[in-house]
């Protein structure tokens, strides 16, 4: 490829000088000897660099023509290089030049070695971010498609069809939106479709545990730190909300909060700026805010444990996720999903279900909805002896809830207590908890990591069902 270069000079001298020698070196030159037609060459074709003097006639000595040249140039094209041509008085006229916008000087007259370095290191530089900057938008464009991928929501039944219709349309708006559930429902999942479907989905998601952060370490999490404001504030800290500028920030959990971090996170919302602890200046806030919860926040408000007012700020729209059991239609489709992501994690053959599995899958009621989902057909990959899973490999047999539950009949053979037909739903997770604690111990890290459950929804459970 040649390399195209401009030159500008109203000297035609120097310009038929610099055509010889830089066409002798292989490069294409288009010169000009005026501003006006080095600007409109500049519209009209793709430079590798621009070789601009600074004065032309209407100023010889100040030099402020070529600023403006320069300015108009970099409008035209930002990226194009441009190096300036400047006498031997006039090194701080060649300062001012590249402080304006140039990216190299050369002095008259000129040394040929020295102009052809010049001139190719800026081709190379130049070349390479043209490079660099394709190679990036393609990287960007590529890294869309595979988060969109990611974020792929089954929707098979008729409610998750019209959930999605509708988080499309809301996600281009910038409005507050309150997502509640139950537990397992993938409300985050739902919150990373929304930002990646919104205007802000180059910019950051962060996602926020509102229930793991303490009341007295909330200020430092959320709004950051300053070097020394406090005992352990050893060096400053950026908080959530600032790391989320110009994004979206996730506050998962958002019912777990207390009332005094409820007024704090309230003036934020309302005010839409926030300081750093230890720090005077405030900082405006541009993001969205997506929040999320499985309580029920009305009767909290009655009982005096939400504020009505912070309610208001985060539910401009509040969208409630249904639960798997209300959504049959998906179950299988999403667990051939959870088994290929599984297998090609471990790296073992994906296999299928067989027809009573998959009938077991439909019929069972999923108490701990697409989580619980996820972690029985990690398990039942490895449980599985050949390329289809069984019944027996989805662990329902076990009946977990029940400790393995049995009573040996008059005839000797074992028969079950009970079953999920007639337990009820809270019987069935105070199941799962029992044996999941006695399996891992006491352990609650271990036993709410196997469940799916945070540490803090672990002991909301186990105060629920007075296991404490």
């Amino acid at each position: 490829m040649i390399e195209k270069i401009l030159i500008a000079d109203d000297d035609t001298s120097v310009v038929a000088a610099l055509q010889m020698l830089l066409k002798s070196q292989g490069f294409e030159v288009v010169s000009v000897t005026t501003p006006d037609a080095l600007l409109e060459q500049a519209k009209k074709q793709q430079f590798s660099v621009a070789l601009i003097d600074l004065n032309y006639q209407n100023d010889t000595t100040s030099g402020h023509e070529g600023m403006q040249m320069i300015a108009e140039l970099k409008q035209i094209d930002e990226k194009l290089p441009i190096v300036v041509m400047t006498g031997y008085s006039s090194v701080d006229i060649a300062v001012d030049a590249m402080k304006a916008g140039a990216a190299d000087f050369v002095q008259k007259p000129w040394g040929n070695e020295r102009l052809l370095h010049t001139l190719r290191t800026q081709i190379q530089l130049h070349s390479a971010h043209v490079i660099g900057s394709k190679l990036a938008s393609e990287n960007t464009l590529l890294k869309d498609q595979l988060s969109l991928a990611k974020h792929a929501i089954v929707a098979e039944s008729e409610s998750m069809k019209a959930m999605l219709l509708q988080l499309k349309k809301l996600a281009k708006s910038d409005m507050s939106i309150l997502l509640t559930g139950e537990n397992g429902t993938g409300k985050s999942m739902f919150a990373e479709y929304i930002h990646q479907y919104s205007m802000r989905h180059k910019q950051a998601f962060i996602a926020v545990n509102m229930g793991a952060i303490t009341e007295s370490l909330f200020e430092s999490e959320m709004f950051g730190h300053m070097k020394g404001a406090f005992t352990d504030a050893k060096e400053a800290r950026i908080g959530r909300f600032e790391l989320a500028q110009a994004g979206t920030i996730f506050l998962d959990e958002i019912a777990n909060i207390g009332i005094s971090q409820q007024a704090k996170l309230l003036r934020v919302l309302e005010e839409r700026q926030f300081e750093r602890v230890g720090s005077s200046k405030t900082q405006q806030l541009d993001l969205r805010i997506i929040s999320a919860t499985n309580a029920n926040v009305d009767k909290m408000i009655v009982s005096g444990d939400f504020r009505q007012d912070l309610y208001y700020r985060l539910n401009t729209i509040t969208l409630h996720i249904p639960a798997l059991r209300e959504r049959k239609a998906d179950i299988i489709p999403l667990a051939q999903q959870f088994l290929t992501q599984h297998a090609h994690k471990y790296r073992i053959p994906v296999g299928t279900f067989s027809a009573k599995a998959a009938a077991s899958l439909e019929a069972y009621d999923w108490p701990g909805n697409i989580r619980e989902l996820s972690h029985i057909i990690e398990r039942a990959l490895f449980l599985c002896t050949g390329d289809c899973i069984e019944v027996k490999d989805l662990g329902f047999g076990l009946n977990e809830h029940q400790d393995q539950a049995s009573t040996t009949g008059a005839d000797g053979n074992s028969a079950q207590t009970s079953s999920f037909e007639q337990d009820s739903l809270d019987d069935i997770e105070k199941g799962i908890i029992v044996a999941r604690m006695k399996k891992f111990t006491g352990n609650p890290i271990k036993t709410a990591e196997s469940l799916g459950l945070s540490r803090s929804a672990y002991y909301r459970r186990l105060e629920k069902y007075n296991l404490t």
